[in-house]
């Protein structure tokens, strides 16, 4: 069995983020970066699968630039075999589409049985890549699951609806499942797994050779929210307050009109 999971590096967001020149992204210069936690739970789960069918192989795959390999050892340690790195400095400027059709171009030639993605990115939270790449493959695509098993060939999960409904689907091989939080207990990255790591195969493509497919999305601009006024507070005696609030409904509010 050949797996695929797919791995974007992503902000700390407790960074404290600044505009880039131009404003179409943030400044990376002092953000600490991290592992999409959407995608901690598709590596997990492919390492899971592994565990349970033994002769299988996973490979982790990761578009950025230089910096993402040291995220990409993590899922090494994790469990996954090799990492395979499109070395793409712009990447932040492709839209879904773009991204998925160069994974795409990367795993159509490589008969994988099962690729699992995180539902969504925390810095852009498109939630689109999954599907987009399923589509683009012909495959069978199962969004924010819960829970999976795999048994003789089928896969059967729960995926997560509104107002906590789920639904149970069963589905044949290859297909594309896109994860979310809750799913499992990503595992935390013994020493010698770290060490073990450092060992594994991991390959740099340059995005020219995969990037096939343009993105129908523009950036123009970003910004941080306006501020608003703060909240006010009030002090005194109950009766006090109550005709404050009062006077305040009828003044600034059309509650008491």
């Amino acid at each position: 069995m050949k797996i695929l999971v797919c791995m974007k590096q992503v902000p700390d967001m407790e960074s404290k983020f600044k505009l880039s020149p131009g404003s179409l992204w943030f400044d990376t210069t002092d953000l600490a970066w991290r592992m999409n936690e959407y995608d901690e739970y598709a590596v997990e789960q492919a390492v899971r699968l592994k565990e349970q069918v033994g002769a299988a192989d996973i490979t982790v795959l990761s578009i950025g630039p230089e910096r993402i390999k040291e995220t990409m050892k993590k899922a090494l340690a994790m469990g996954c075999d090799r990492g395979v790195q499109v070395a793409d400095d712009a990447a932040w400027n492709k839209d879904a589409l773009a991204i998925a059709g160069i994974i795409g171009e990367y795993a159509r030639s490589q008969n994988f049985s099962c690729i699992f993605t995180g539902m969504q990115s925390q810095d852009c939270g498109s939630g689109q890549v999954g599907v987009l790449l399923a589509e683009m493959l012909g495959l069978p695509c199962i969004t924010t699951i819960v829970d999976f098993s795999y048994t003789n060939g089928e896969y059967l999960v729960k995926r997560e609806l509104e107002g906590g409904v789920r639904a149970v689907v069963k589905v044949a091989g290859p297909a594309v499942f896109t994860c979310q939080l809750g799913l499992n207990s990503p595992r935390y990255p013994t020493l010698p797994n770290i060490m073990k790591a450092k060992k594994k195969e991991l390959l740099t493509i340059p995005v020219e050779q995969l990037h096939k497919t343009a993105s129908m999305q523009e950036t123009t601009k970003i910004f941080f929210p306006e501020k608003k006024g703060g909240g006010l507070i009030l002090e005194g005696d109950i009766p006090a307050l109550a005709d404050q609030l009062i006077k305040i409904l009828k003044e600034k509010t059309s509650v008491l009109a």
